[in-house]
Parts: structure tokens; C-alpha cells; sequence
């Protein structure tokens, strides 16, 4: 099956959540807690074909709460999982680097 964004829309993998180790730090999962309530990063699968700032394989920071419900599609024989965000009203900022590895990078 091959998945499309529609206009104006933007499907995301990787969505940030839960538990996840970073440089062999566990961090823990926040979700439903005040901590939780924050932007999290996605990386870009699709663009509706009027979007022409991101591309596909870009990271994104989406505003709390402003993607939808999980979805799992079979793409190609794997299952993925998708989440719509609405561009650019829930975006708030563009990384062409995984964003996890790039801000901890700066430090090590």
C-alpha cells in the first residue's frame, strides 16, 4: 500500500514518546504527567503535494497534543506507524538531523 499526506497535512514517524534511551541514559516515559506536556519531534514520511518548506526524511517539532491518533499501516509488507499534523499552524521548527542525536552530540 503506498500512503500519501492530503493537502495541508504531513504524516510523521517516529513520533516521540515514551521511555528512550539516549546515549545509554534511559529517560523516562512522561506521558499523562505534567512533564509530558510538551513539543515532540517527528520525522517527516509524506507531504501533501502543496507543502514545499519540508521534505520527507526531515525532523519536525510539533506543538503539544497537535497530531492525531496513531495509525498502522502496511507499507511494502512493513507495518509502520503514522501520525497526521496539520502545516505549518502545529509546527514549530525544521532539523534536517535527527534531533535526539544532534543535541546530545553537542555535549559528549
Amino acid at each position: 500500500m503506498k500512503v500519501n499526506a492530503l493537502k495541508g497535512k504531513v504524516l510523521v514517524t517516529d513520533l516521540e514518546r515514551g521511555s528512550r534511551m539516549v546515549n545509554g541514559i534511559i529517560l523516562p516515559d512522561d506521558n499523562g504527567k505534567s512533564e509530558g506536556i510538551r513539543p515532540r519531534w517527528g520525522k517527516v514520511y509524506s507531504v501533501g503535494n502543496d507543502i514545499t518548506d519540508i521534505v520527507p526524511g526531515q525532523w519536525i517539532l510539533i506543538e503539544n497534543g497537535r497530531w492525531t491518533r496513531m495509525l498502522k499501516v502496511k507499507v511494502n509488507g512493513d507495518e509502520i506507524q503514522l501520525w497526521g499534523v496539520e502545516w505549518p499552524k502545529s509546527v514549530m521548527l525544521v532539523s534536517d538531523e535527527d534531533p535526539e542525536t544532534a543535541i546530545f552530540s553537542q555535549w559528549a
